[in-house]
């Protein structure tokens, strides 16, 4: 199976922008390590989404060090 495709810098910054059009910093959302294995970590948004380093659409989330990609992110419920 090839590896996917990578997303383009507007592709990525469209998904941020998408992101932060729905969801307000505060958002509950559930992190998984492991896309489709379940939920790992769970807590709020910390930031806006944003590209980092070019290559990925990312957001901080309070209960976990470091940024978290989109795609492994799930959204629990609005802001609290």
């Amino acid at each position: 199976m090839p590896a996917p495709k990578r997303k383009t810098p507007e592709q990525l910054q469209a998904q941020c922008d998408a992101w932060n059009a729905r969801h307000p910093e505060g958002t509950q959302i559930a992190f998984e390590n492991i896309r489709g294995q379940g939920a790992t970590h769970k807590g709020k948004t910390t930031s806006e989404a944003q590209v980092m380093g070019g290559h990925s659409a990312v957001i901080w989330f309070d209960g976990k060090a470091g940024a978290v990609s989109l795609d492994h992110i799930m959204v629990l419920d609005a802001v609290l």
